[in-house]
């Protein structure tokens, strides 16, 4: 279990990473959470700046899980080609 656990760990580490060479800043923190709210990670703007927060109390593979896809996300809405020119009579 200590190595799978590892693998993962580092797995988030290089998620992190490519998050930072893509100018967005990734945080983990403890999410508060009351009586009928469920806080969950998530993403933002803050400044001009993307930001990604992870909930730290996830399981490590939900974070890897979250951050994998929203790192795909951004990677597919900037690789999407424009759309063509619209043609004015």
């Amino acid at each position: 279990m200590g190595k799978k656990l590892k693998k993962v760990e580092s797995l988030l580490q290089e998620l992190i990473e490519t998050a930072k060479k893509r100018n967005i800043n990734v945080r983990t923190e403890k999410l508060l959470r009351e009586v009928g709210y469920r806080a969950r990670s998530g993403h933002c703007r803050l400044r001009e700046k993307d930001l990604i927060i992870l909930d730290r109390d996830a399981p490590l593979g939900d974070q890897v899980d979250f951050l994998a896809g929203e790192l795909s996300q951004r990677e597919s809405k900037t690789t999407q080609s424009p759309p063509p020119p619209e043609k004015t009579p």
